[in-house]
């Protein structure tokens, strides 16, 4: 049996749920505030295996519908290149 400390939330970020309940506790009432502050949803896959953990977790706490938290945007982390830039030879000599 895990111990509900040790449960991870955020696999990106490494963020436990117990730190995510100690953020709404000391008053956390978004989701923009708890990955600002936890780097949740911030990771590779940009929340989409913990975002909607983190609203589950804002909805118990707040006795709000899950509904009513305004989920955060996707960021990518990267700029996008064409495949074409990167078939590209270097043309300069050495």
């Amino acid at each position: 049996m895990t111990n509900k400390d040790e449960v991870i939330v955020c696999r990106c970020a490494d963020v436990k749920l117990s730190e995510i309940q100690e953020l709404i506790k000391d008053g956390c009432t978004t989701l923009d505030e708890i990955k600002r502050l936890s780097r949740a949803c911030m990771g590779q896959c940009q929340g989409k295996t913990c975002r909607n953990l983190i609203m589950q977790e804002l909805s118990k706490a707040h006795s709000i519908p899950i509904e009513a938290i305004k989920p955060s945007r996707f960021r990518p982390p990267v700029v996008t290149i064409s495949l074409g830039s990167l078939a590209e030879e270097d043309n300069h000599e050495k």
